[in-house]
Formats: structure tokens, C-alpha cells, sequence
């Protein structure tokens, strides 16, 4: 059964933009535990879509079955583009005891392409050093990953995730514990994307990077309670909702 809050507004994609994915009754979890409870709702292309709920409340989930790394149970998934999408999880699932390099990392976004340790093509190390100007991470190329502060280290992963060329790009909660200008450096990058083709939907506890999406799925205990704009959905009283007995 879904729980919806009374008050939340009507399912509806962002400004009428077309879904670049669609779920329906889509359900998901682990072995023996249940996460996701018949999801209903759209994703639209060329924008940014924020995922919001308490720990526990299945975002990181739901953006692995829309990167296909976590197959749901039940419920129907439609992409609408032809590439694989992009993932970047949370910092704490990338190990720090791997011997690689910054430049190593990122250079790791073209495996898809090329496989696991072929020699990258000429396009392919330009497409790795644009991503890492992007980045500004080109003075850490021979850092070790695991040496780095949590905003270089996070602005690594990305820029892994940007080699890919997907359309679609999903980041599990790109800025937490980082410190206020990386968290604007990334919020900046994450809009000249969505503004140069890419539809990107991050998981996020950061309130402000949640408003300024276009729009926002609230997940709570598995379920979804509200989608639509997030300056209709994240008011004080649904928040304060969303939070209590979590």
C-alpha cells in the first residue's frame, strides 16, 4: 500500500518534460529483505532529479536498479535512452586501500568502452583529460585516490563517471560530508550538465541541493510519498513528517 501524504501534490514529471525513465509498481530489494515497495513515477530527460527520505528509505536502492546494478523484483523499468547510464555511489563504497591513482581512477570510465586494462585510444585519454579540467583535479592526476580530501576524492569519482559519455548520470549522495565549496563546485558542475544534454539524479540529504533541482521523488520506508516540484514538496511541516519516527 502506498503512503501519501495528503497534501503532497499530484504526481506529474517536471515541467511536462519527456521521461527519460519510467517506473511502474516497481519493487526491489535484497534476499530475505525488501526494500522498494511498487514505485509509480517518471524521471524527466535534460534535467535534475533529486531523491529525498530518511537513512533507510531506499534511495540508494532505487538508484541502483536505475543502474542496473540491483535488478527489481517486480514492476516494469523503461529507459528511454541508448547508452548505459553513469553511476558514481557513495565515496565510502570505493576502497582506499586500491593502489590507483587519481588519473588511474578516472581513466577506470572507459573500461566500458575499451575493458579492463587495454590501452586507452587517443580519444580515450582526451576524453579523461577533459573530464579532469572539468574537475579540476588535473594537479592531483598522480595523487593516490586514497590520499585525497572527501571533495577531491568525490570530484575523482565524478569525473569517472563523466568519461562514460552517458546521458544519464546517477550520483549517490555526491556532496555529503564535504565542506561548503566543494558542495557548490559540485551543484554548479551538476547544472552545466543537465544544460549540455545530461539528465541527472542524485540521492541527497542536503536540503539546499534538493530545492534547487527541478524535480524531487520523497521516499520514505520504501514507499514513495510525494514527486513534483521541490519548493511545493520540501516544506517545513512534510519534512518534519518525513523525519519523524525515522
Amino acid at each position: 500500500m502506498k503512503i501519501m501524504f495528503k497534501d503532497s501534490p499530484s504526481p506529474a514529471p517536471a515541467k511536462n518534460r519527456t521521461p527519460r525513465i519510467r517506473f511502474t509498481e516497481l519493487s526491489a530489494g535484497y534476499p530475505g529483505r525488501p526494500v522498494l515497495h511498487e514505485l509509480d513515477a517518471e524521471i524527466p530527460a535534460l534535467a535534475l532529479t533529486a531523491l529525498v527520505g530518511p537513512n533507510g528509505s531506499g534511495k540508494s536502492t532505487l538508484l541502483g536498479v536505475l543502474a542496473g546494478v540491483i535488478q527489481p523484483t517486480s514492476g516494469e523499468l523503461h529507459h528511454a535512452g541508448d547508452r548505459p547510464p553513469a553511476f558514481v555511489p557513495q565515496r565510502s563504497a570505493v576502497g582506499d586501500t586500491l593502489p590507483l591513482t587519481v588519473r588511474q581512477t578516472v581513466e577506470m570510465g572507459r573500461w566500458g568502452e575499451r575493458g579492463p586494462w587495454r590501452r586507452l585510444t587517443r580519444q580515450d585519454r582526451a576524453i579523461v583529460e577533459t573530464a579532469m579540467e572539468r574537475l579540476g583535479i588535473m594537479d592531483l592526476a598522480s595523487r593516490q585516490l586514497g590520499e585525497l580530501s572527501g571533495g577531491q576524492r568525490q570530484r575523482a569519482l565524478i569525473a569517472q563517471g563523466l568519461t562514460q559519455e552517458s546521458e544519464l548520470l546517477l550520483l549517490d549522495e555526491p556532496t555529503t560530508g564535504l565542506d561548503p565549496e566543494a558542495r557548490e563546485r559540485i551543484a554548479a558542475l551538476l547544472t552545466e550538465l543537465v544544460t549540455d544534454g545530461v539528465t541527472v539524479v542524485q540521492a541527497t540529504h542536503d536540503l539546499e541541493a534538493a530545492r534547487s533541482a527541478d524535480t524531487c521523488l520523497l521516499l520514505r520506508d520504501g514507499h514513495l510519498v510525494g514527486q513534483g516540484n521541490p519548493e511545493q514538496l520540501l516544506t517545513a511541516s512534510t519534512l518534519a513528517r518525513m523525519w519523524e519516527s525515522a
